[in-house]
């Protein structure tokens, strides 16, 4: 038997950010000690001694010695066989909060990056911010009666045709008195006529200001992409209490004579005016009924109708006394459609002849169904009203219908619907309203949401490691890689990767989820959950879910991460989606951007069959929207298995499913702004 060492353990040094003072000590040992196979110590031989009693005796103390010793050296042995494993626990700590520290660090720097992009672009103002805030001065100058509602037509017509330098006109806004201003614009001349239509929106939401539902993005996205092909988009607003005022640029209070009648009395009213996106942006605060938009909620309210036909009126009333001649005004749902009777009956005499009316609806569920007589409360006619082919609710006809007024006293309709037809919108989908719908079905146009390009488009993504597009997809393995590698997940190329995304109110069913994910685990697929924003981490559905599914091919992020958002987006083969319905969820069209299948979770498991999501949608293609089309020509009746078998089976199919949805435009410039310029288009020339 060869000679047995016992070394003492070489203590590892902590790394950064671990508290020694925090971490329990090693068990100290004693000094280092070599036995020979004889079992001497040391080396060193014990004398015989002369006489068999005392050899005897000497023998048994030897041996009693050496089982002591023996004993010593094996519980010396465990000792320092856990302090070994004390310390590779406290090193896997450490490597553990170093990956954690690497990868906010990674983030803040993708931030900062973002930022500084951000900042270098926006260094100077762009033409769009300076030509609204000059438009908004020549508002002003109006309403303090420095010019008239004439010379502002011609002013403003000076400036949307671009005939006045704005950067050497209007430089430094707050810096130029509105005398100072007026007094340079007069030294141009207008010259010819405008090409782009003028346009107002009178709506209740419009982000980043104010979000509650499908409404808010829709307005500043069609109106981006409006302005970005040189038309002139302007937005008024109820100046609610919760308006996230910081995004406004040039935020000012404008002395106004503006009014709006109610029960009977005029009343004043505080504007504010401002640029967001480069819009111009009017918020009307109303001084004798403070408490309207001063609530906790935008909608929901039993005064509802009082609440937003007094912004109504206030807004045509605003509209009139700056000498606006807009081509269109914009409005949207029951909340401002009562803007319709409003102004064919009292304002299109006042200035207003040549405007026209278009009505946005983003579903039918809501219609706004009033007493007739709360009609009189903003200055209307109830008996005029009250009528079968004007207001008259179809289902009772004691009550009136106000999103039905705004069908009625409308020249064109907008209905936001991504899949669906107009067909099956009008006899499936309308709530009691086919036949007003029918009556003015030639009104009716149907235009897809959008997405914001220049938030979502992942050749220019700063959170990705690599960017790419339709044309070179070689940057979405770079972030597939980067995503496994980031969270920890196998790195084997076969393997597929599925993105599970819940946003806010997200109605998680956990079970079919479940079934899902049980079904997809034989097919070798890792499934990644994320939040897509601070208002969704908190889905009890989710973490349900992650406390049941213990797997390694299972990764939960409850905690919302821009930067990992994004490079799920990127990095996944597969995006799980509740529908396609959803017109506040814009899950499917980020996925499709980013390369990633949209399949619906509404799969029944067991039959490995995808639940078509419009029975009738297959008969109806001459009314659909080209999305729709591209929807149900890739992804939209696929189920999560099917999707599996076909990027395992036919790789070259599924490659051509992602580059032909990749390099249609899901943006608002895409099929929503054709949709919206013909309708302007039809509108503007009866």
């Amino acid at each position: 038997m060869g000679t047995l060492f016992l070394f003492h353990t070489v203590m590892i040094p902590y790394p950064p950010r671990l508290s020694l003072s925090s971490m329990p000590k090693p068990i100290a040992l004693p000094p280092l000690s070599c036995l020979r196979n004889n079992g001497d110590v040391n080396g060193l031989h014990e004398q015989r001694l002369e006489g068999n009693t005392n050899v005897d005796m000497s023998q048994s103390t030897s041996d009693d010695d050496q089982n002591l010793k023996h004993g010593d050296i094996w519980q010396l042995f465990r000792e320092a066989q856990q302090n070994i494993l004390y310390l590779n626990k406290q090193r896997l700590v450490a490597i553990e909060e170093l990956n954690r520290t690497n990868t906010e660090k990674q983030s803040l720097l993708s931030k900062i990056k973002k930022l500084e992009a951000e900042k270098l672009a926006g260094a100077a103002k762009d033409t769009l911010s300076i030509c609204s805030e000059l438009l908004l001065r020549i508002d002003s100058m109006v309403l303090s009666s420095m010019i008239s509602p004439g010379e502002a037509s011609e002013l403003r017509s000076l400036v949307i045709n671009h005939k006045v330098s704005v950067a050497d006109v209007f430089n430094v806004i707050s810096n130029k008195r509105d005398s100072e201003l007026l007094g340079q614009l007069r030294h141009f001349s207008d010259g010819s006529k405008k090409n782009g239509f003028h346009i107002v929106h009178i709506c209740t939401e419009m982000t980043p200001l104010i979000r509650r539902g499908s409404i808010a993005p829709y307005v500043t996205g069609i109106s981006r992409a409006l302005q970005r092909k040189g038309h002139l988009v302007e937005v008024i607003l109820p100046k609610y209490a919760c308006l996230n005022l910081d995004e406004v640029q040039g935020l000012r209070q404008v002395n106004t004579e503006a009014y709006s009648y109610f029960n009977g009395q005029l009343h004043r009213n505080n504007i504010w005016t401002g640029v967001v996106y480069g819009i111009g942006v009017t918020l009307i605060e109303p001084l004798d009924y403070p408490s309207f938009f001063s609530r906790e909620m935008i909608y929901g309210y039993p005064d509802d109708f009082e609440r937003f036909s007094y912004f109504c009126r206030a807004s045509l009333d605003y509209i009139v006394k700056c000498g606006k001649q807009p081509d269109v005004l914009h409005l949207h749902n029951w909340e401002t459609a009562i803007v319709g009777p409003l102004f064919w009956d009292i304002f299109a005499n006042q200035g207003l002849e040549r405007t026209r009316i278009l009505l946005t609806c983003h579903g039918f569920a809501s219609q706004g169904i009033e007493q007739p007589d709360k009609l009189a409360l903003c200055g209307l006619d109830p008996l005029r009203l009250h009528r079968p082919d004007r207001l008259q609710d179809n289902t009772n006809t004691q009550l009136v219908n106000i999103l039905k007024g705004g069908v009625v006293y409308s020249n064109g309709v907008v209905i936001m619907s991504s899949i669906h037809p107009k067909n099956i919108i009008v006899h499936n989908l309308s709530h009691g309203l086919e036949p007003t719908l029918n009556v003015h079905r030639d009104k009716l146009v149907i235009a897809p949401y959008g997405l914001d390009k220049s938030t979502w488009d992942p050749s220019t993504d700063y959170f990705l490691p690599k960017n790419f597009n339709a044309e070179n997809m070689n940057g979405k393995t770079v972030c597939k890689v980067a995503l496994v590698q980031r969270l920890g997940l196998s790195e084997h190329a076969s393997i597929i990767l599925v993105g599970c995304i819940f946003s806010e109110g997200t109605d998680l069913d956990e079970k079919k989820m479940k079934d899902v994910i049980l079904n997809a685990k034989q097919h070798n697929v890792q499934f990644i959950f994320v939040a897509s924003s601070e208002s969704s981490i908190s889905n009890q559905a989710v973490e349900s879910l992650q406390k049941e599914l213990k797997d390694d091919n299972l990764k939960f992020m409850l905690a919302y991460d821009e930067a990992l958002l994004n490079l799920v987006f990127a990095g996944s083969d597969i995006i799980l989606c509740q529908s396609f319905l959803d017109p506040t969820d814009e899950i499917p069209l980020k996925a499709l951007r980013y390369g990633a299948a949209p399949i619906a979770v509404g799969t029944d498991a067991s039959t490995n069959r995808a639940i078509p999501f419009d029975r009738n949608f297959i008969n109806q293609d001459h009314e659909a929207t080209k999305y729709s089309q591209l929807i149900k020509s890739t992804f939209g009746n696929m189920s999560l298995s099917l999707a599996i078998d076909e990027i395992r089976s036919n790789p070259s199919k599924w490659k051509q499913r992602i580059t032909e949805a990749m390099a249609y435009d899901l943006s608002w410039d895409g099929e929503c702004y054709e949709v919206h310029v013909e309708a302007y288009s039809a509108i503007k020339n009866l």
